[in-house]
């Protein structure tokens, strides 16, 4: 645990601080500094290592939907979600959540791409380099089977760990918390955050206005999804057909999936390739069963950016696959995966897929 001059007080363990944290919402306000939305993230130089998800047995304050300081609905979620699944009170996330990025709303410089002053990026403000130092490890986003020494985390499953997804992004926070001891001194972990005094007061005063059921739950947060992943989809498309076909799927990202939609601000995934081709002067069917018959297919050995990939789905077979995507490069894709899932970047070489077809080869076009 990292404690800076000046420092008091005792350790104070978990259960007392939040048996008191309501009460000492009045005092705390009194010395809090004004938030400080991406105020820089600082974490500490120290490398870490990722730590093991906790038995998810620790006791949750309960949430209350009544009082005047809003909480995004999704943020709300996730931070009573990974506070259970790694013992972390999910009112000091909140707190980070709130004072680092006012839980993603803030349009400051690193909280939805690139990195602050300091180094530090995504809702949560983790450090990937600079003053901040490299907390998350590896690339800012890379493949989640990419073992790096930080606390990267893929919590949402879709193989890709991302600093500004707030999913990942909170899951990381609360595996550098658990490193720096928030089980034993909730104070100097907070401080191994963000290397000021003033932070930790903020930060805390913040958890306790949630400990004791002083908000509101607010319409979504904005989820950030990164438009490629760096040093990663390297691949040039072949022709300008191809890269005309992933620019139109590149500029969806973020868009939410809907089953039969084919936009302009919703798709599903065969929707998402028609029209992505359909941009690029190329017709071809509407669902993913005709677009595989359609083809031609390539093999996998052959496989270039702009080719589709076709997987059995939850709707099809390997005969007549029921979901497809677009190949981006690198083992990557852009595809519109399921109900709640925004249109994203993913891997696809670990799902099975059935085969590959190139549409801009096709004889007909």
């Amino acid at each position: 645990m990292i404690a800076g001059p000046g420092r008091t007080g005792p350790a104070r363990r978990i259960a007392v601080w939040l048996a008191c944290a309501a009460l000492v919402v009045g005092a705390v306000a009194l010395a809090a500094p004004l938030m400080m939305f991406a105020s820089g993230g600082l974490l500490s130089e120290a490398e870490v290592a990722c730590s093991s998800p906790g038995s998810g047995s620790g006791v949750q304050p309960a949430a209350s939907q009544s009082a005047e300081n809003s909480i995004p609905a999704n943020y709300l979620a996730l931070f009573k979600v990974t506070g259970r699944e790694y013992d972390v009170p999910w009112v000091l996330l909140a707190g980070i959540g709130k004072v680092e990025s006012d839980d993603g709303r803030s349009d400051l410089p690193g909280v939805h791409s690139g990195a602050n002053a300091f180094g530090a990026a995504g809702p949560m403000q983790i450090g990937i380099g600079g003053a901040a130092g490299n907390q998350w490890g590896g690339a800012p986003v890379h493949p989640a089977s990419q073992r790096v020494n930080g606390v990267a985390t893929d919590a949402t499953g879709d193989g890709i760990a991302s600093v500004y997804v707030p999913a990942d992004a909170i899951a990381g926070a609360a595996k550098y918390l658990l490193e720096h001891g928030v089980l034993s001194d909730v104070d100097a972990a907070v401080f191994a955050y963000n290397h000021l005094e003033s932070y930790v007061q903020a930060v805390l005063y913040w958890a306790g206005v949630y400990a004791g059921g002083g908000y509101t739950v607010g319409a979504d947060s904005p989820v950030s999804v990164p438009q490629c992943l760096p040093g990663v989809a390297t691949d040039q498309p072949p022709n300008a057909v191809a890269a005309a076909a992933i620019a139109y799927a590149e500029q969806q990202l973020g868009k939410p999936y809907q089953w039969g939609a084919t936009g302009p601000d919703a798709f599903d995934c065969s929707g998402l390739v028609m029209m992505a081709y359909r941009a690029a002067g190329v017709g071809i069917p509407r669902t993913s069963q005709q677009q595989w018959a359609w083809g031609p297919r390539v093999s996998s050995s052959e496989v270039e950016p702009g080719d589709l990939v076709f997987f059995a789905g939850s709707d099809g077979t390997t005969t007549s696959p029921g979901h497809v995507g677009i190949v981006i490069g690198g083992g990557l894709m852009i595809e519109a995966y399921a109900a709640g899932y925004p249109i994203r970047i993913a891997p696809y070489a670990d799902r099975d897929p059935v085969g590959f077809t190139r549409p801009w080869a096709h004889a007909g076009t």
